[in-house]
């Protein structure tokens, strides 16, 4: 059996990707902060309903020193690695806090390129294997009201189509997912617009899917490609007039 290692796999949309991939039969290592206290009873579930293989890691993708360590761990090196590592953060207080600022970025895009270039030189010395990373609609553009974190996001996306230009003539599938309003723990208290917020599940099933068939880029859902290509083309004396 293939198996996917899943980073950040207490989130919710990790939790439901998990699941689609062990329907499908994939084996799966699960990495991420306290995840042998808070995931054992989910890890559990899954292997008695699907009947597949399930490791779990800790991980602080802040620990920089602890990544090659850590990839060092697998004894059976994954097939695969999805990233759903992710962190809102304070926009306020990250203005006037430097430390919040770096967390932030570290936490969207400093960190997990450390981590993943790691499992990226392995792919490509295999020739073999995909990374798929979520990123964001908030880093398609800046918005006073989440720029630290949107930029962060902006250079993930970034990266991710480096990598993916690289990996290409290596036979590494990169893909690159970008959701919209999801209801997640994460935005929890955000007033999210219903007609446009989609569930974990939505976001899973088309990130296994589009996964399998090598697809370079996704928003989800895909209208949000043409909300955010208006919103990109608004002037910018207008745009930063607007209060969003």
């Amino acid at each position: 059996m293939k198996s996917v290692l899943i980073l950040g796999a207490k989130s919710d949309i990790a939790k439901a990707t998990a699941e689609f991939y062990a329907k499908n039969g994939w084996n799966l290592s699960l990495a991420g902060r306290n995840v042998i206290a808070e995931l054992s009873s989910f890890s559990d579930r899954l292997k008695d309903g699907y009947g597949c293989d399930i490791n779990l890691y800790d991980l602080d993708i802040l620990d920089f020193q602890s990544h090659s360590e850590f990839f060092k761990s697998f004894q059976q090196k994954p097939d695969g690695v999805i990233c759903f590592i992710g962190l809102l953060g304070d926009q306020k207080k990250s203005e006037s806090d430097f430390n919040e600022t770096k967390t932030v970025i570290d936490s969207n895009f400093t960190g997990i390129v450390s981590l993943l270039n790691i499992f990226a030189n392995y792919f490509e010395e295999k020739e073999e294997g995909f990374i798929v990373a979520v990123s964001s609609v908030a880093g398609d553009r800046g918005r006073k009201s989440n720029y630290t974190y949107g930029s962060a996001k902006a250079a993930l996306t970034t990266y991710l189509s480096g990598l993916r230009n690289r990996l290409s003539p290596k036979n590494v599938h990169v893909m690159t997912v970008i959701p919209g309003f999801v209801e997640t723990k994460m935005i929890k208290n955000l007033n999210l617009p219903g007609l446009i917020t989609v569930s974990p599940n939505y976001v899973a099933k088309k990130i296994f899917k589009m996964q399998q068939r090598k697809v370079d880029l996704i928003y989800v859902p895909g209208y949000w490609y043409f909300i955010m290509a208006f919103i990109k083309l608004i002037p910018e004396r207008v745009f930063k007039k607007l209060n969003i």
